[in-house]
């Protein structure tokens, strides 16, 4: 009888255990120690205290313009030794010091294993001079569902570029809880859905990263201010293919594509290098602290909502415009941005908007590339379409330099796709209105849209379908049969002037 409850026990125990490590409950009490205490920045918690408060005070002496009624989105910050980048990542506090957020997303790279994918301490906290900072459960999440994460023991988490910012945000925010997430030679594009996921009302993304290295003090300086722009520009695009810009280079490109995406605001706070600080002027590596601001979740909503006037919509056809004569380098593009930006400053250009962009020559269409979906912002949309509208969409050859004063720019600005609910095909004639709707049809995996600019040249709605489900790739006589997926929106068009 005894055996028989021991092995009961120990099926239970097992059974236990299973669900425990399956429920996403942490699966160790381990904590990740200060491995860099003593050498990056000191381990004694009152040399510690009195150093940050003592930078903090320095930093706080500089006079910054914070935008206004903006969120703090993101923020770049240096992880070197305190006695050369400490000023620089003091000058978070300019940023930080009223503010607090649940969720810390720190991202650093890798500079001692040679990780080919992403990595996760599988800690329960991190230990600083100035106490523990624990996981949060989302850390977990990562390398759980995802391949592109792997785990990794306390005893393997040897990189200092998460714990080195630690210090300082203990010191200006309060209750935290962190995802540390430790980048190899990846492909940073594919990290960026995940990275997004993360982001909530009280998120922070903290990209830890030194500029240049080793360069002499005059080359580096030049060097980092080019980087500095290409940031303040978010020029990802740019930036990845570039050397010895960043050791965080994956990283800064993942919240670079999400500022990016989301129309966040970069401004840098401090920039300096080691020879500035302690070290000699031969070789010096760069450190630069930048934040990112963008609008609130009830701003977001209430710009979601309104139209666009008239000179708005012209400042997107004279934005589709000057990005088409930029890429073909066009002479007088460059003289023009500033004006340009300058009309673009409205809240309402960072919502997220479907954006198409159709080209045409001599009244016959050159190039129409859009997006349906609302997943960046109507500026990004216009310039990322204008650019496939001339030079991907594969019905026409890439629009020439000499093309570029007879094409005509026309601006399509989506509302959100509403299903259409009808039962029957006349019931679905009867509920299209000519020259007003934007039509999506789905089956299975094929789609089409039309714009509503399309019913000048198909007026009929049973033409107009028809035309659709063979654009589709579907029968022409499809929309008869009742089972097809309908969607509607509405468009402001605004042409070229």
């Amino acid at each position: 009888m005894l055996s028989y409850c021991k092995i009961g026990l120990s099926l239970f125990s097992l059974f236990f255990l299973f669900v425990f490590l399956s429920s996403g409950a942490l699966a160790t009490d381990e904590v990740r120690k200060a491995n860099w205490s003593g050498s990056f920045y000191p381990e004694n918690r009152t040399q510690l205290v009195d150093l940050i408060s003592s930078l903090s005070r320095k930093a706080q002496e500089k006079s910054i313009q914070i935008p206004a009624k903006r969120e703090l989105k993101a923020i770049i910050v240096p992880h070197a030794g305190y006695s050369f980048s400490g000023l620089t990542a003091a000058h978070m506090s300019l940023v930080l010091s009223e503010r607090s957020y649940e969720k810390v997303v720190i991202l650093g790279p890798d500079h001692r294993v040679g990780y080919k994918n992403a990595v996760i301490c599988r800690a329960k906290s991190y230990k600083t001079p100035l106490g523990l900072v624990p996981l949060h459960q989302d850390a977990y999440n990562l390398f759980r569902d995802s391949g592109l994460f792997s785990s990794i023991s306390v005893e393997q988490s040897v990189e200092h570029s998460i714990e080195v910012v630690l210090p300082f945000l203990q010191s200006y925010l309060h209750r935290f809880r962190i995802v540390p997430v430790v980048f190899g030679d990846v492909y940073f594009q594919k990290y960026v859905p995940y990275i997004k996921s993360l982001q909530g009302s009280s998120t922070l993304l903290v990209v830890s990263t030194d500029l240049s290295h080793y360069l002499e003090y005059s080359q580096a300086q030049k060097r980092d201010k080019q980087t500095i722009q290409m940031i303040l520009d978010l020029e990802v695009d740019r930036l990845k293919g570039s050397s010895n810009r960043a050791c965080g280079l994956v990283p800064l490109c993942i919240v670079l594509q999400l500022a990016k995406n989301n129309c966040w605001q970069p401004l840098l706070l401090n920039y300096s290098t080691s020879g500035d600080t302690s070290g000699p002027k031969d070789r010096v590596v760069g450190y630069a602290t930048i934040a990112f601001f963008g609008e609130s979740k009830m701003e977001s909503i209430n710009e979601q909502e309104k139209d666009l006037t008239v000179e708005q919509g012209q400042s997107l056809v004279a934005l589709a415009r000057h990005t088409i004569g930029h890429y073909l380098e066009v002479q007088g593009c460059k003289q023009k941005r500033q004006t340009l930006e300058d009309s673009l400053t409205d809240n309402i250009f960072k919502s997220k908007r479907g954006v198409f962009v159709t080209l045409k020559k001599d009244g016959q269409l050159r190039g129409c590339i859009g997006s349906l979906v609302a997943s960046e912002s109507i500026i990004e949309g216009v310039k990322d379409n204008a650019v496939k509208a001339a030079f991907q969409d594969p019905r026409f050859p890439p629009l020439s330099p000499k093309e570029f004063d007879n094409i005509q720019i026309e601006i399509s600005v989506l509302s959100e796709p509403a299903p259409l609910d009808y039962s029957k095909s006349q019931d679905l004639i009867n509920k299209l209105r000519v020259n007003v709707d934007g039509v999506i049809l789905k089956k299975g995996m094929s789609q089409a849209t039309f714009l509503p600019q399309v019913w000048e040249q198909l007026p009929r709605p049973e033409e107009f379908l028809s035309h659709l489900c063979l654009k589709a790739g579907l029968s022409s006589d499809t929309w008869k049969k009742g089972n097809l997926e309908v969607l509607t929106y509405q468009v402001q068009n605004f042409e070229e002037e």
